[in-house]
Formats: C-alpha cells, structure tokens, sequence
C-alpha cells in the first residue's frame, strides 16, 4: 500500500484509528521507509516510543528508543540483565508479548496522542516479547523496566488500547477535563 509521507502526523485523541486493532504486516522497503520517518517524528515530539497507528496507520508497527538517560532511567543500562534501555533506536514488525513476569508495578506514563494527559498505569515490570525485525527474522528479547514499560504501552496501541484504558481511577479523575477537551477537539 503506497504511503503519502508528508501526511504522516501525529494523530490526537479522539481519532477513530486509536481505537483499531492494526494489521498484520511484511517488512517491505515501504514499511522499512515509515518506520525511519516515525523515528524520526518520535525524536521530534519528543517521545520514547511511537505505533503507527498514531501516525495514522493500521499497522502492527511500532518504534521505540530507551536509551540509557541519568535523568529518566539513572542506574540502568542495555548491559543489565533483562535490558532496560536500548543502545539505539528499533523497529518491531507485528509484535507479541510471549510473557509477562513479576507483580504489576505503578509508573506515570503520558502518550502523544494524549497531549497533556499524565496517568499513573499498572504493567509487569518485565516481558518477553517476539517480533520480525527488518531483515524478516524472527526475534525474541527479554525487556524490564522502562523498555518494558515502553514496549507493553506501544503495544497496546497495535491494540486499539490507550492509556485512558489503563490508568488508575484517581488518574482518569484527574484527568476528566483534559480528556473532555481532547473530544472536543480543543
């Protein structure tokens, strides 16, 4: 499917494809090409991770880049054991969680497509996901942390999943208004 580039945008809650579960798809040249440019528009935001459906593509896509930050993630690194952080920016062709480990820990997370929208959210602190990578090799890794965190909330994105569904009651609360705001289009 041929992709116009130069519409590829961040899409902002309401947007109907937020809410869809993406396709299935091969790493072709043209995927390849997008996943470079959502890269690229993840830096710009700025943001960790990115699906393509935020891009405004029923993809089962998604890029994320959770390098090691003193700030954000002070004491881990892509050398701990599962991994924290990723050494560079990658790309996950039709990812799978294969397990989930540890009791749910509560961590603050924000998305793009929630501008404004900060929500405390319960996720296993690590799991072990499958994807196909660029070459179409099948790949399996074991992720804590916040590469977790990054890649279970990307991930409910190929989903139809957003944070709203996920947070704490006292976060939805708190977040009410904004989130009346963003269905208004405001």
């Amino acid at each position: 499917m041929p992709v116009d580039h130069a519409t590829l945008g961040i899409q902002i809650y309401p947007a109907e494809i937020l809410r869809r579960k993406a396709d299935e798809i091969d790493p072709t040249p043209e995927v390849l090409a997008v996943a470079r440019q959502m890269i690229a528009v993840m830096h710009d935001a700025p943001g960790i991770g990115l699906a393509a459906p935020q891009i405004g593509l029923p993809w089962r896509l998604f890029v994320a880049d959770v390098r090691a930050d003193p700030d954000r993630n002070p004491t881990r690194s892509a050398d701990d054991d599962p991994p924290t952080t990723s050494p560079e920016p990658e790309m996950f062709i039709n990812p799978v969680i294969e397990r989930s480990e540890g009791s749910p820990e509560l961590m603050e997370e924000g998305c793009l497509s929630l501008p404004d929208v900060l929500g405390d959210v319960m996720r296993p602190p690590v799991v072990t996901m499958s994807w196909t990578d660029a070459a179409g090799q099948r790949r399996t890794r074991t992720t804590a942390g916040l590469l977790a965190r990054c890649w279970q909330h990307e991930l409910d994105h190929l989903d139809g999943v957003l944070i709203l569904d996920r947070m704490t009651r006292p976060s939805r609360i708190k977040n009410r208004s904004r989130i009346r705001d963003l269905e208004r289009g405001m």
